[in-house]
């Protein structure tokens, strides 16, 4: 595949560079990370500093503008060291860091938001666009997503809503796991929703239809966080970080984050059997297969763990929420007295279930601690999936 000429689609950034107007005259702070990059790989900072865009600041997300922090970690404010610019941290060590304060949006007349999403609803970036349109829509500061692709689509929809008590930074605004919607509809969800008043821009793509994945763009994958390294991690994301909710692996510390699962009370013959378990299940467009792997950071680091990997066979028929939940189900069933759930604080959030949080509510949880069937289950998110296809029309641009 060839990334850099003749790309299916143009970004909202490809739109700015190529002569939208939206920025004439205006100073700007971007909200970036280092997935903000022009078809030929040139960072979006270095782009408009180029062009004779008026940067005044830069704000980071988790993990920071250059991406460069492991997850839940926090980032100090800085100065860039090719700009100088002044970078402020979305993603510091308390829940207040996340918000930007008003006096960080001084002097500014839009801030401009351009990340890579992966459509899942529990990756924070959107949340932090979230936050900045609260921020700005009081001081009257305009907010501009440049837009890009949902990489796994915008016409399938898969999960629960999120309970009122359930809200969190991995969910303030309550839409299914898998959402469909690009950064720019999301934008417009919330601040419909919320009714925030926001004066908000979305500079749409063209050329991107909803059933266009990534690889139907043409465009380069930047890693959009230190542990989404591939096209194949985002797939399975929306059920695979199901698991951060409890004390399995999810494979952080190894090269394939997300698609392997495990522990160390797991045993090679263990896994065989747990593999086996999950491929009687026959869930769409996914196979597993018994795996050892060795973490070489966070849960288990250092420490032998069995499990399995997901190995997606078919995009278009795989349901990640549903592997997610069964795989923590088949662990559950199995190992009955070694599986535990997350209690320790998730997200600047203590007193709630990791998962609880992740879910949107503890139906999931207590349906897998009673033995549920996986049908029932289901049964508890697709009421949910239904009421919002029915609602999200009026947010799409594509």
């Amino acid at each position: 595949m060839c990334y850099l000429h003749d790309p299916v689609l143009e970004t909202g950034l490809s739109r700015i560079l190529a002569g939208d107007a939206s920025l004439a005259g205006k100073r700007v702070g971007l909200l970036v990370n280092p997935t903000a990059v022009s078809t030929d790989l040139r960072h979006v900072v270095d782009a408009f500093v180029e062009q004779g865009v008026d940067v005044v600041c830069l704000f980071g997300p988790e993990h920071g503008v250059r991406g460069d922090a492991q997850d839940m970690v926090g980032v100090a404010e800085a100065r860039d060291s090719v700009t100088g610019l002044p970078m402020y941290s979305l993603y510091g060590h308390d829940e207040a860091s996340l918000r930007p304060r008003p006096e960080m949006l001084g002097g500014l007349d839009a801030v401009v938001y351009d990340i890579q999403d992966i459509g899942s609803r529990y990756y924070t970036y959107v949340w932090t666009l979230l936050h900045m349109m609260e921020t700005a829509a009081p001081l009257g500061v305009e907010v501009i997503v440049l837009d890009r692709p949902n990489p796994l689509g915008g016409v399938d929809v898969e999960g629960g809503a999120i309970r009122d008590d359930h809200r969190s930074f991995v969910g303030r605004v309550s839409c299914p796991n898998r959402h469909g919607l690009t950064a720019g509809e999301m934008a417009r969800m919330c601040n419909d929703v919320l009714g925030l008043g926001c004066k908000l821009t979305v500079v749409a793509m063209r050329g991107w239809r909803r059933d266009h994945d990534f690889e139907a763009t043409s465009l380069p994958w930047v890693l959009p966080s230190p542990n989404m390294p591939t096209l194949d991690t985002a797939y399975v994301y929306p059920g695979m970080c199901l698991i951060e909710g409890t004390e399995l692996s999810e494979g952080r510390g190894t090269t394939r984050p997300f698609e392997l699962c495990g522990a160390p009370f797991v045993s090679y013959a263990d896994a065989r059997d747990l593999a086996d378990a999950l491929n009687r299940e026959d869930l769409p467009g996914v196979r597993f297969r018994p795996v050892v792997f060795t973490p070489t950071f966070q849960k288990h680091a250092g420490r032998r763990c069995g499990g399995v990997q997901l190995h997606v066979a078919t995009r278009r028929t795989f349901r990640p929420y549903l592997t997610g939940v069964a795989v923590i189900r088949a662990f559950r069933q199995m190992f009955p007295r070694e599986f535990r759930w997350r209690t320790r604080e998730y997200e600047f959030v203590s007193g709630k279930p990791a998962v609880d949080l992740l879910a949107g509510g503890p139906e999931v949880r207590e349906g897998i601690d009673a033995g549920a069937s996986l049908d029932a289950l289901a049964a508890t998110w697709r009421p949910a999936e239904d009421a919002f296809r029915a609602a999200r029309g009026r947010w799409l641009l594509y």
